[in-house]
């Protein structure tokens, strides 16, 4: 009985150009060589990039090129990821020797590590914590500490390839939210958008994976869960730290000098006194030098939306431009707890102010004109430390 054989594989074809191939042969072994002895240092890199994540934070004037050689990292992982399978399946048609996966994956994670280091800064101190916000950012700090545990990187890289193209997206979905509004002095609302629309383009490589495309039908399906990833990253926005704006001070006056831009005078929360002064709410809010920005005070009593008030915020000032929102025409049951959202037009919330009103003074919350900082980093006076600052 006669046992058929498995036809041979093909052979590569040769070169259309010897030299060149020679070429990139010995450029290859090279970039493999320089791997090999970078491995071992690999360690310090992620303490690097965060460290200049920390310094972009207090100096974010003054440091836009650090943003903008992310962004181009960004690009440059990018382009390495489809050198895996398009320009490599091109390159090995015509002879040439291609980047093995294992250098691009890991050229692709130090690409990773810098740009979830760097960007980690920002989101620790945006965030407003007692809100969904810090599920964002605590997803964001276990896709840094996953792309410097080695054996989980490469494993998810080598057998899960949709779920690493989904890393990658949402690395760039960072990156661009970050880096956008001090490189191009756009609005956190307008970063969103464009960080939103090109995390999509990058998913779809991940959906190709996924899903693999061969019908109409499959097509179909893959475009829109595109689509519903779009809705859902918009309809979750709040949930996003407004990466570079934050709250540096806050108070509730009855008044406010407008002058000197500081609020004035000390009354007890009561209907009465509230019918007679109104309410003034003060904010300091932080921003990239050059940013214009449309920021809303939301007046809510129990939950219900009584007044939104637009301000216009101008960034470069170190310790936040001072703004503030007047409320006059309380309801007639003003009593009970009131809570005013500091938030971007996209509804990205930078803080919180709450107090009580009452009818006794005794149980009535105090706006006494005290201006507080917010808890964590950006109530911090760390930039006294810097040189200049």
């Amino acid at each position: 009985m006669t046992i058929p054989c498995a036809p041979p594989e093909p052979a590569a074809p040769p070169p259309h150009h010897p030299a060149r191939a020679a070429r990139l042969a010995r450029a290859q072994h090279g970039v493999e060589r320089l791997i090999e002895r970078a491995r071992p240092y690999l360690w310090i890199w992620p303490p690097i990039a965060f460290g200049a994540g920390v310094a972009s934070f207090f100096l974010v004037d003054r440091q836009q090129w650090l943003g903008a050689a992310l962004a181009l990292g960004m690009l440059l992982a990018w382009l390495l990821l489809l050198s895996e399978s398009v320009i490599g399946r091109a390159l090995s048609r015509r002879g040439y020797p291609t980047l093995p996966r294992g250098a691009t994956t890991f050229i692709a994670q130090l690409i990773h590590q810098e740009t979830l280091f760097f960007s980690l800064p920002f989101l620790l101190a945006t965030t407003v914590w007692a809100s969904g916000q810090a599920l964002f950012t605590l997803l964001i700090l276990g896709l840094a500490l996953l792309s410097i545990l080695d054996p989980l990187y490469f494993k998810l890289a080598e057998r899960y390839r949709w779920v690493y193209f989904a890393f990658h997206a949402q690395c760039v979905f960072v990156v661009v939210l970050v880096t956008l509004p001090i490189m191009l002095q756009l609005t956190t609302s307008e970063s969103l958008f464009y960080a939103l629309a090109l995390m999509v383009i990058f998913s779809l490589p991940s959906l190709m994976h996924l899903v693999q495309p061969k019908r109409l039908r499959s097509w179909l399906a893959m475009f829109g869960l595109a689509l519903l990833l779009a809705g859902a990253g918009w309809a979750g926005r709040a949930w996003v730290p407004p990466a570079n704006l934050w709250l540096t001070g806050s108070a509730l006056s009855p008044n406010l000098d407008v002058e000197s831009r500081t609020p004035r005078g000390s009354v007890a929360l009561t209907r009465d006194a509230l019918t007679v002064s109104g309410l003034y709410a003060y904010t300091a809010i932080r921003a990239p030098r050059g940013l214009q920005e449309e920021v809303f005070h939301e007046w809510r009593h129990d939950g219900e939306l009584i007044d939104r008030i637009p301000l216009t915020i101008h960034g470069g000032r170190q310790q936040g431009y001072r703004a503030w929102s007047r409320k006059q025409n309380f309801p007639v049951e003003a009593g009970g707890r009131w809570r005013i959202d500091i938030v971007t037009a996209s509804g990205q919330r930078l803080g919180v102010l709450r107090f009580t009103v009452s009818d006794s003074p005794v149980s009535a919350d105090m706006a006494d004109g005290q201006i507080t900082s917010p808890p964590g980093i950006p109530g911090l006076d760390l930039r006294q430390l810097v040189p200049g600052g």
